[in-house]
């Protein structure tokens, strides 16, 4: 299976561009729903969080509380080192079983650690999905609502734009309409094709 790595920083548009190639047909893998498969209620990885972080990391309903976890990991880098050891190997794994079952003609992986995990040796080529650091801000502040200062503790955290950059096979700027961003999408997509001999 070929596979398209999709990366890029947080508010970003990567779900904006995931959707533009499903709708061309293309099988996704999203590393975060796989992220959030392997922490269900009643799992054991995350009574391990628990056991750690204590019973207050759960919502009221019993899932964790992914807002409250963030802000602790991305103020603690020893908190977070030590939930990245316990995930991402399972993380991993599940997506590896997630491209196994993908059957459109290529595979999308949508991670945005992509570059910071293993997780790109499982890829064919890499696509960023380009933003300034202002537009990333603004775009996850809507979307989440929350601190600015976690939200500038992510952007750090993750490989650094200019990084991402020059990593990338592909770059899709997206301080553009959505229907420009399509056109785009449309054009890389019958590159994937051809390069993948189903054109």
């Amino acid at each position: 299976m070929f596979v398209v790595g999709l990366t890029g920083g947080i508010g970003s548009g990567k779900s904006t561009v995931t959707r533009c190639f499903q709708d061309l047909g293309i099988c996704t893998v999203d590393a975060d729903e796989v992220s959030r498969e392997v922490v269900l209620p009643g799992s054991k990885v995350l009574n391990q969080i628990v056991d750690h972080f204590g019973i207050t990391i759960l919502s009221e309903n019993g899932t964790l509380d992914r807002v409250q976890l963030r802000q602790i990991v991305f103020t603690n880098p020893i908190e977070k080192d030590w939930l990245e050891a316990l995930l991402h190997p399972l993380i991993a794994e599940l997506i590896q079983s997630s491209i196994r079952a993908c059957d459109s003609a290529y595979c999308l992986l949508v991670s945005p650690l992509l570059l910071e995990t293993d997780q790109h040796k499982l890829v064919d080529r890499i696509l960023v999905v380009d933003v300034s650091e202002e537009i990333q801000l603004a775009r996850a502040l809507d979307r989440d609502g929350g601190d600015s200062a976690i939200i500038k503790a992510i952007i750090a955290s993750q490989t650094g734009r200019k990084t991402r950059l020059r990593q990338a096979d592909d770059i899709i700027g997206n301080e553009q309409s959505e229907a420009a961003l399509r056109l785009l999408v449309a054009d890389l997509h019958n590159q994937y094709l051809q390069l993948t001999g189903n054109q």
